[in-house]
């Protein structure tokens, strides 16, 4: 049982707080009754992304065997078997279908949006470079959307160049991560990496880290009561940074889960935002 429980990566359902951006930073959150609202959404989510995340290592088997880490994946280890995978993430996709038949036709719409990319991601443009980082970074704007549109709450366009951009930091912090870790073998995992060249990598995360940090600055600014916490997000930056430098994995969950001053940081820019938007 945890090995399909690991099959899952429950850990990756932090993702899907994406979800309650919109409403959390729209002030509405925690009106009676509006929390509840998400519940579903949230679920519809874990579920969809569970399946999509068995097909991706049902695809990529072969190529997680030569990978470190990934080598101990259920599916790649030969824990669990590949009919049993194909039963269990068909199982999950039907699920979060008809789950979302519950709820407004356009979290719908983004959610078979987040299959749609899942699936030419997971077939085709894993393999593309610059295609993959794009891919990865608007998984997190899907579920942004379907946030708002599970809450009823319009994403402003300073909130989606912030996480749009932030999502491109991150995927190619991730990436980064990947190549330095598996250096000369790198293309036998994600064919990807070996089409980008020295130091590009470095410098889609810088220009992308930059871009997010004006970006937000502007959107804070807007948001008048915010704008203390661009001094937090830049520190952020730059510790992200820091640990995908030293060797990190760069995957923004593991940094965020295991890396206690990153953990404290999110907390930190939570408790600001809320102070700031429902406190005063």
């Amino acid at each position: 049982m945890i090995v399909y429980l690991k099959l899952l990566r429950p850990h990756q359902w932090l993702k899907n707080l994406m979800l309650f951006f919109p409403p959390f930073l729209g002030g509405v959150l925690f009106v009676p009754g509006f929390f509840q609202k998400g519940l579903l959404p949230f679920a519809v989510f874990c579920i969809a992304s569970s399946a999509t995340y068995i097909f991706n290592d049902i695809r990529d088997q072969e190529q997680d065997r030569v990978h470190p880490k990934k080598q101990h994946r259920p599916i790649a280890s030969g824990a669990v078997s590949v009919s049993n995978a194909v039963v269990l993430g068909s199982v999950l996709f039907i699920a979060s279908i008809l789950l979302s038949l519950k709820l407004p036709v356009m979290f719908m719409g983004w959610l078979m949006a987040y299959f749609g990319l899942s699936f030419a991601y997971s077939t085709v443009l894993k393999d593309q470079p610059i295609f993959d980082i794009f891919c990865v970074a608007s998984g997190f704007v899907f579920r942004l959307f379907a946030g708002g549109a599970a809450f009823g709450v319009v994403v402003s366009d300073w909130l989606f160049l912030s996480v749009m951009l932030l999502a491109l930091f991150l995927s190619a912090g991730k990436r980064l991560g990947e190549k330095k870790m598996l250096g000369e073998s790198s293309g036998q995992h994600r064919k990807s990496l070996d089409s980008y060249p020295e130091g590009t990598l470095d410098g889609f995360m810088y220009m992308s880290g930059a871009a997010v940090l004006v970006t937000y600055t502007l959107y804070v600014i807007t948001m008048h009561k915010l704008v203390f916490t661009v001094p937090l997000c830049c520190f952020g930056l730059f510790r992200y940074m820091m640990i995908v430098k030293r060797g990190g994995s760069g995957d923004p969950t593991d940094s965020l889960l295991k890396d206690p001053v990153m953990f404290m940081v999110g907390l930190l820019w939570v408790v600001m935002v809320g102070v700031s938007t429902y406190l005063s």
